[in-house]
């Protein structure tokens, strides 16, 4: 399977401003349990990322692969130690996505649903992590410049979520202290390909 060719200039980017319901933030995992984020020094947005950068390592790349779990066509599964994400597509194949994980100490584990899809979502960092770094904004609307990325998809009534990155070069590393994250064209991907409501295993 063939990455797609995004053109991200014709990406539509919400108004700003835009409006999103609260969330409350969830009690902070153990830390011998698996977590997911943003990566301590770059908690605040890049400007100089290069969205459409292609991966440095090839095992990365969207492709199809075989699969022999139990898990539905329509399930994703989080690979935490391998820097993994599979949605399971039925006739023994998945389609294997490479992602960004948490750092030692904010990894977790454990069985969620997609909640909410966004496309190019507002930022708001959780008191947590506005106590780590006081020098982040209290809010971003989205677009290219976005922690989020291209699009969001919520676990849960959790602030983690699955969402686009424009540092491509993170993929594939432990960096993140909340969310899984996928470059934007992957994101973009998965995003077309599940709905609310679909089943996500994080191992």
């Amino acid at each position: 399977l063939q990455p797609a060719t995004v053109n991200y200039q014709t990406l539509p980017v919400p108004q700003q401003g835009a409006i999103q319901p609260a969330i409350q933030y969830p009690q902070q995992a153990p830390p011998q349990r698996l977590a997911f984020g943003y990566p301590a020094p770059l908690y605040a947005p890049s400007t100089s990322g290069d969205m459409a950068q292609p991966l440095s390592d090839p095992r990365y790349e969207r492709q199809v692969v075989d699969y022999q779990g139990n898990e539905q066509p329509g399930t994703i599964i989080i690979d935490t130690p391998h820097f993994f994400l599979y949605l399971v597509m039925g006739g023994g194949k998945a389609l294997r996505y490479g992602i960004g994980v948490g750092r030692p100490g904010f990894t977790w584990a454990g069985v969620k649903q997609i909640s909410a899809m966004r496309a190019w979502p507002d930022w708001y960092p959780p008191v947590e992590m506005i106590a780590r770094r006081p020098d982040l904004p209290r809010y971003m609307p989205g677009g290219p410049d976005n922690p989020l990325g291209a699009r969001a998809l919520y676990l849960g009534s959790t602030l983690y979520r699955i969402h686009g990155s424009n540092e491509p070069w993170s993929i594939g590393t432990q960096v993140s202290s909340g969310c899984i994250r996928l470059r934007n064209a992957d994101i973009i991907d998965l995003r077309g390909r599940v709905k609310v409501g679909n089943k996500v295993v994080v191992m």
